[in-house]
């Protein structure tokens, strides 16, 4: 499975089940006057419109390259990625803040708590299967490794966004569950302001991790350690080179470009020069695809 697909498949799980979600729990907060309930409704709808920016980014990488825009537009998909972190912070995590401010000075109590927790209940069995999907895509990428260490070194920001988003849907769930439980079984619809506040802190707190993440990408950031070792570990390999003095890589959302400093093998001509760099390109492309670009440079000293 392709890097793409996997995105595409976990933006697509996330999306199905933020949008019923949001549309059920719109319902139940109308119905049962919840704070907690109307600002997990309203994370849903903004989760559904990250969604719909992660697909615009990854078409948008398709695009090809131009005059003004040669090396493609790959790193498109940072950009929406940081303004679904914006639209966490502020339609989640500050709307959801403002919601149960300013039902604590209102003082309205819950009307069909039960509603309320059977919506919740069902919510967090549909966000879990998207949180589900979504590392299953995962898994198939990360090679074995930790969950924290993937997030700090994948370049996938569409990826990393679904599992934040995911993470805390279900973290948010179940503080609303706790908060209407609670003004439900002591009758003070504190507890659920309370849990409005708890859900949009959460939010906020998420969407930074996330916007710092994706800064370092969208401001020029390398391949992941397993890719530069394995480029290096293929030119090493190569006969044709007798020495690399600097190797730079630069991610451009699904692609790569590769910058090589090296000595090359003495040979008897230009054109037999140029065909061993050639033949160096073609190594690394056939190795790895995501490479797009490779700019080579033969010299003699660093």
């Amino acid at each position: 499975m392709s890097n793409n697909e996997a995105s595409i498949k976990s933006i697509l799980f996330a999306l199905l089940a933020n949008l019923g979600i949001a549309i059920t729990k719109t319902i139940a907060a109308v119905i049962t006057g919840s704070g907690a309930m109307l600002a997990e409704s309203i994370h849903s709808y903004a989760d559904c419109g990250n969604q719909g920016l992660l697909f615009l980014g990854l078409r948008a990488t398709k695009k090809k390259p131009d005059l003004e825009h040669p090396l493609g537009y790959g790193k498109e998909i940072y950009f929406w990625s940081f303004i679904v972190a914006l639209i966490l912070f502020s339609m989640g995590g500050l709307f959801s803040i403002y919601e149960g401010i300013h039902k604590i000075h209102l003082h309205e109590g819950l009307k069909n708590p039960i509603i309320a927790i059977v919506v919740l209940l069902i919510s967090m069995i549909l966000e879990a299967s998207s949180l589900y999907g979504c590392l299953t895509q995962i898994n198939k990428l990360k090679h074995n490794v930790s969950l924290w260490t993937w997030y700090k070194n994948s370049r996938k920001s569409e990826l990393v966004v679904v599992l934040g988003e995911d993470i805390a849907a279900l973290l948010g769930l179940s503080f609303a569950l706790i908060a209407v439980v609670l003004a439900m079984v002591t009758g003070n619809p504190v507890f659920d302001a309370c849990g409005s506040i708890a859900i949009g802190t959460l939010l906020v707190i998420i969407s930074i991790f996330l916007a710092v993440k994706v800064k370092s990408l969208l401001i020029g950031q390398s391949a992941d350690d397993e890719t530069r070792t394995q480029i290096k570990m293929v030119l090493e390999a190569r006969p044709e080179i007798e020495r690399i003095f600097n190797l730079i890589t630069l991610q451009l959302g699904p692609h790569i470009m590769v910058a090589v400093k090296a000595k090359m093998k003495k040979v008897d001509s230009v054109s037999q020069l140029i065909q061993n760099i050639n033949t160096c390109e073609a190594e690394l492309r056939k190795e790895n695809s995501e490479i797009r670009w490779i700019f080579f440079e033969p010299d003699m000293k660093e």
